[in-house]
C-alpha cells in the first residue's frame, strides 16, 4: 500500500521518475466508489505507468460537497483506492485545491473527469510548463456519488 504523507510525496516521486516511469496524477473525493471512478481511474492509467491520486480529506470534501459529506473517512477512501489495481499511490490534501501537492508530484500528465473543461485544471499552468502534458477524460453520465446518495434517501 503506498499511502504517502505529506512531507514524503516529493521524494517518493522523485524515486518513481528516476525509475523511468512516467507519473500521472489526478484527484478528487473518491466518496462512494462507482463505476464512474473506476473507469475514470483506469482511462487515466493508461497514460502513464504510475498513477499517483491526489484525495481530497474529510474537511476539504465537507467545504466542497455540504456536511452531510464524506460518506466515508479520508483514510477508508484511501484504502479503497489502494485495492483498485490502477492506482499506484494516494496523498491527502486539505487545502481547497491539489495545487500544492501537483507542485510536490510533479506529474507528466495532469488529467481530470470530462466535467473539467482543460482550462479550469488546476494546475494546468504548471505541469504544462514543465513539459508535461493535461487531458480531460470521459465521463460516464448518470454515474456520481451525488446520485448514488440521492437513490439511497430515497429508498
Amino acid at each position: 500500500m503506498n499511502l504517502i504523507r505529506r512531507t514524503d510525496v516529493a521524494h517518493f516521486c522523485e524515486q518513481v521518475r528516476k525509475s523511468g516511469k512516467r507519473i500521472v496524477f489526478t484527484n478528487g473525493c473518491f466518496d462512494l466508489l462507482h463505476v464512474g471512478h473506476v473507469t475514470y481511474l483506469e482511462q487515466a492509467r493508461s497514460l502513464g505507468d504510475f498513477l499517483f491520486v491526489g484525495l481530497n480529506s474529510d474537511s476539504s470534501v465537507k467545504k466542497l460537497k455540504g456536511n452531510d459529506r464524506p460518506l466515508q473517512n479520508e483514510n477508508d477512501r484511501a484504502q479503497i483506492l489502494l485495492a483498485l489495481k490502477s492506482v499506484d499511490a494516494v496523498s491527502v490534501f486539505d487545502e481547497d485545491t491539489p495545487l500544492e501537492l501537483i507542485k510536490l508530484v510533479k506529474p507528466q500528465v495532469l488529467v481530470k473527469g470530462g466535467d473539467w473543461a482543460p482550462e479550469k485544471i488546476v494546475g494546468k499552468d504548471f505541469v504544462e510548463s514543465s513539459g508535461g502534458v493535461v487531458r480531460n477524460l470521459g465521463f460516464v453520465e448518470g454515474r456520481s456519488t451525488s446520485e448514488l446518495v440521492k437513490k439511497i434517501k430515497s429508498l
